[in-house]
């Protein structure tokens, strides 16, 4: 007897903090029950027959109105209810997320002679993210990348960009991104807003987050996807080195391209390889 649901998000993951509120045809409540840690909702209390409607809700989440019929037996079975995010949008479920360096990747594009791309990343970051339960835009990045992991595929060329030129990565040997909030801009998109610290320099940097999804790995663990993209400008950062051409063109563009594909495994940590 009583009611049974399992309450979900669109990705599949259980819903813990949901309220499952019964009311009859006058409006009446005549139920309430929330739901476990497995997002299960079981609730023992006997129910006439008949027709009556069930709401749920849940913090930072739309709220889901269906209706429900008791049988003779007096349970109502609902089955699967999904929840959507409030607004449409979408994050991974709740709790700490590690970044995977070894299946992300950190990159930055340049403008070289004013014709054609260099591209670099950085071989070396850690970082992790914490999907805030009930407040989602509270939710927080931080990261750390080691300035003297630039690879561009040009050995000079690393060499110069790591010198007291550009990030000077002996003096300042970390990069660090520390996030200040996020705001949605799309059913999966986002903008993290944060300080990124380079060259000794702290300013404020957006990135345009696109979440990607979440699902299971061959080590056990649950991943989740993310791309994000920035622009930033060099003298910002206080990096004012640039060559000109005799034809007048800066051999280095003033601006630099960051884009970054980041997979984040569950947890407070790595799985053991």
């Amino acid at each position: 007897m009583g009611l049974t649901a399992k309450i979900r998000t669109r990705d599949g993951w259980a819903v813990s903090h949901a309220v499952v509120t019964v009311t009859d045809m006058t409006g009446t409540q005549v139920l309430r029950a929330e739901a476990d840690a497995e997002g299960a909702v079981r609730d023992a209390t006997e129910l006439a027959p008949g027709a009556y409607t069930v709401i749920v809700t849940a913090v930072g989440y739309a709220p889901v109105a269906s209706s429900a019929l008791v049988t003779a037996s007096g349970r109502a079975e609902l089955g699967a209810v999904t929840l959507a995010r409030q607004g449409g949008t979408e994050l991974p479920p709740p709790g700490p997320w590690t970044i995977d360096p070894a299946h992300s990747s950190v990159g930055a594009v340049a403008q070289h002679l004013g014709i054609s791309s260099v591209h670099g990343r950085f071989t070396e970051f850690a970082g992790r993210v914490e999907i805030t339960p009930d407040e989602v835009e509270k939710s927080r990045v931080e990261a750390v990348i080691r300035a003297a992991s630039i690879d561009t595929g040009n050995g000079m060329r690393d060499d110069h960009l790591r010198s007291p030129d550009f990030l000077d990565a002996e003096k300042y040997p970390e990069i660090t991104y520390r996030s200040t909030g996020l705001t949605a801009a799309g059913a999966d998109r986002w903008t993290v807003h944060g300080e990124l610290t380079l060259h000794g320099v702290v300013r404020p940097v957006d990135l345009d987050l696109a979440y990607l999804g979440t699902g299971a790995d061959p080590w056990g663990g649950t991943r989740a996807a993310f791309r994000a993209t920035t622009e930033l400008r060099r003298e910002d950062f206080a990096m004012n080195y640039n060559q000109v051409l005799q034809a007048g063109i800066a051999a280095i563009g003033t601006t630099l391209k960051v884009e970054l594909d980041i997979q984040a495994v569950q947890g407070e940590s790595l799985p053991q390889a």
